[in-house]
């Protein structure tokens, strides 16, 4: 039945990750062995970090959110797509699609805020050391963490709201393995120019000057550590280091994706799938294997629940 703004499809045949059987089942063992060893790892983070007392500055509380985050938003792609590895004909009603998309936009664009947060906390730490425990005090990290919920809920609206006004009559099958903006987007039966625009400012401006001004940071905080002792030096040069290794892997096909016209690319399934399947998972272990107070935290808990 027609709706009042002229949707009349139901449902979207998704088209997959690719056509080829062999290269279906290959990845589906890939992603579903990478998948049940390191999403437990998260979940060992999160439970690591609550569990120890003397994991309580703000850069493990905002580790800790980030492992929840990105265990969070692997359980939105992931899991449908191993199923419709399985499947024969891979279908998602308009109400799931816009659902998936909903969910895909606000825990990453919550996860994009953390990021720019946890560089904030690695500045005062470094470069205003005297100001850390009055600036990053409990109430201003969990006030924090809340704009950032914030910041990802707002920006993820908006692009619902804007799909919810086009209206779709046909076709209804997306070239993709889940429910994005650019595909769907493709699908009404309107002009799309402006909608396209307004998109590409919210998502691809959004990601851009998030990725620039993290960039910037480090480089201000690298800077500034050059004079420090060797040992001190280290520490940072690793913990940032670390940083920046997750906002390439985070940014970068956000970059690639949201940045420019929404035209299909030979490579845009590939960098999807790292962008909602891989990387989400690996972000927390990577900062996890840096981090030696983390690393001895984990192995304590894991040899006390052994024991």
């Amino acid at each position: 039945m027609e709706s009042e703004n002229g949707t009349v499809v139901t449902e979207f045949i998704l088209l997959g990750l690719t056509q080829s059987r062999d290269i279906q089942l290959l990845v589906f063992v890939l992603v579903l062995i990478f998948y049940f060893i390191i999403l437990p790892g998260n979940f060992l983070i999160i439970f690591t970090i609550r569990s120890d007392p003397g994991l309580t500055a703000p850069l493990y509380f905002f580790l800790g959110n980030l492992a929840f985050l990105d265990a969070s938003y692997s359980f939105i792609v992931a899991p449908r797509m191993l199923v419709d590895f399985l499947s024969e004909k891979k279908v998602i009603s308009y109400r799931g699609c816009i659902t998936q998309l909903f969910f895909l936009h606000f825990l990453g664009g919550g996860e994009g805020l953390l990021l720019v947060v946890m560089a904030f906390d690695r500045y005062i730490a470094i470069c205003r050391p005297l100001h850390y425990s009055a600036v990053m005090n409990p109430r201003a990290c969990y006030a924090m963490l809340l704009a950032l919920w914030l910041g990802g809920f707002v920006h993820s609206i908006i692009q619902v709201v804007f799909i919810l006004r086009l209206p779709f009559c046909g076709p209804n099958q997306l070239d993709n393995f889940f429910c994005d903006v650019p595909q769907v987007i493709k699908l009404a039966c309107t002009n799309t120019f402006v909608v396209e625009l307004l998109m590409v400012f919210n998502s691809g401006l959004m990601t851009l000057l998030c990725f620039l001004g993290l960039l910037a940071s480090y480089a201000v905080i690298l800077c500034r550590i050059r004079g420090s002792s060797s040992e001190a030096k280290n520490k940072a040069m690793s913990t940032c280091t670390t940083h920046i290794i997750v906002i390439f892997f985070m940014f970068g096909p956000g970059i690639f994706i949201y940045t420019r016209p929404f035209r299909a690319f030979p490579a845009d399934k590939v960098v999807s799938l790292f962008h909602t399947v891989i990387f989400p998972l690996l972000n927390p272990v990577i900062y996890t294997l840096r981090n030696q107070e983390v690393k001895a935290s984990m192995k304590k808990v894991f040899n006390k629940h052994i024991a």
